[in-house]
């Protein structure tokens, strides 16, 4: 048998990797933070438990690039579903649905997340969160910003304190108390985005995280277990 191409390896290394944030993103919804192993997360995805610490340092920083992936990739959705607008403020709008969206719907994952951040690391640099960064910035340039250096980060906190108010336990505020001081904050109608009384029935929580964890691949690979590929 000839040996795998490096952009067959390339490839295979990718949906390894994608496929250990799916994993870590399921987990710690199902679990918690401290009841998943990096080994838990490694059989979920199939993946040889050598990968992990290849392409991550340890779990908090594999966690909270998944989330951050989940986020960005959620917002994308939510800014990009059709009908597609340019509209700032129903960019917004979308925006604000999206990520308190997550919080009713991932309670577990995006509590554990929270509390992650509160740790010594804090933010964890990693390209998941600079995408998620760059969608937000741009939200806000869109909604006609004079000043996104300074708005970005105000916006930024807006959504993180109405997430951590969500999901205080014992005292959470309701998600639509929330969404109506945001929407006052940047003067956006209650129509836009996705008011919650137009919300699908049963389309909460959807527990097919796939769209989010692309793992396509080349023609011949099968599903299932990864093979072991060298870094």
């Amino acid at each position: 048998m000839s040996p795998r191409s490096a952009s067959v390896n390339e490839e295979l290394r990718r949906r390894s990797k994608e496929r250990l944030l799916q994993a870590a993103v399921e987990l710690v919804g199902e679990r918690g933070f401290e009841a998943t192993t990096l080994g838990d997360i490694a059989d979920r995805a199939g993946s040889a438990r050598g990968l992990v610490s290849y392409y991550f340092p340890g779990k908090r920083q594999l966690v909270q690039s998944a989330v951050h992936r989940l986020m960005h990739r959620t917002l994308e959705e939510a800014l990009e579903r059709e009908p597609r607008t340019e509209d700032g403020r129903e960019r917004m709008a979308r925006a604000i649905d999206a990520i308190l969206g997550l919080a009713r719907d991932r309670p577990v994952l995006m509590r554990q997340h929270m509390a992650g951040l509160l740790q010594a690391e804090g933010f964890l640099p990693c390209p998941e969160q600079r995408r998620l960064a760059e969608l937000l910035r741009d939200t806000v340039a869109r909604h006609g910003s004079r000043d996104v250096d300074a708005d970005y980060p105000m916006l930024r906190a807006l959504l993180m304190g109405a997430v951590y108010a969500a999901l205080v336990p014992g005292v959470p505020m309701p998600v639509p108390v929330l969404r109506a001081e945001l929407f006052k904050r940047y003067r956006l109608d209650w129509e836009l985005g996705v008011p919650p009384e137009a919300e699908t029935p049963g389309g909460k929580g959807d527990a097919d995280l796939s769209r989010f964890f692309a793992t396509g691949g080349p023609a011949g690979t099968a599903p299932g277990r990864e093979p072991e590929v060298r870094p």
